[in-house]
């Protein structure tokens, strides 16, 4: 293939539809796209645990005994933990599956305990809320509900992509849905870490 042709050509046609000539180790538009939402959401959570940080820090130096009071850590936040890990396990379940019918039921469940993380969540936000512990209270409150209210948001982003992939049988499109909720574990994991390290 020519240089020129190769600056024309479509990277974003599906690989049934490009020259079978093309090398094979190309990756696909889809986890190029992946790959780079990745980039930016690891970007973005980066910043605000910088800035969960430095806002923790500066409460320190300052001496302000009331105005930084961590949140406490109810059972439940553990119990949606799991709920995550299993959701995780479940999808790499699915994208392992050799059997179409057993990829199907795998990646129904993996949705399904994403569904009911969600739920867990609005429920800890609840139990929170009647404990007395608002948003407003103080700033390490804001924080936990901006960083647990942008993870909610990637997991709905994460139902749509489930349910887009359970509508169709295409093990490229599971694969990367498989992926992109290891990555939410992953972000799930690294929350955690950060709001209970104080």
């Amino acid at each position: 293939m020519t240089i020129l042709a190769r600056l024309a050509e479509r990277s974003w046609e599906p690989a049934s539809d490009r020259d079978p000539r093309e090398p094979e180790g190309r990756p696909s538009a889809g986890s190029v796209g992946l790959t780079v939402y990745f980039a930016v959401a690891m970007v973005m959570f980066s910043l605000l645990g910088a800035a969960y940080y430095m806002r923790m820090g500066l409460h320190a130096a300052m001496g302000h005994a009331d105005d930084w009071v961590s949140m406490p850590d109810p059972p439940l936040l553990w119990i949606n933990s799991a709920i995550l890990v299993a959701s995780s396990l479940a999808w790499e379940m699915a994208r392992r599956s050799s059997a179409e019918g057993r990829a199907a039921r795998a990646s129904l469940a993996g949705a399904a305990l994403g569904l009911c993380f969600l739920v867990g969540q609005w429920l800890l936000w609840r139990h929170y809320q009647m404990a007395g512990y608002y948003l407003s209270s103080n700033p390490a409150n804001a924080f936990f509900y901006l960083l647990t209210a942008l993870h909610g948001l990637h997991i709905v982003g994460g139902l749509v992509a489930a349910g887009w992939v359970l509508t169709e049988s295409n093990p490229a499109h599971l694969r990367l849905c498989a992926i992109y909720w290891h990555f939410l574990l992953f972000l799930w994991i690294l929350i955690a870490a950060l709001l209970l390290s104080t």
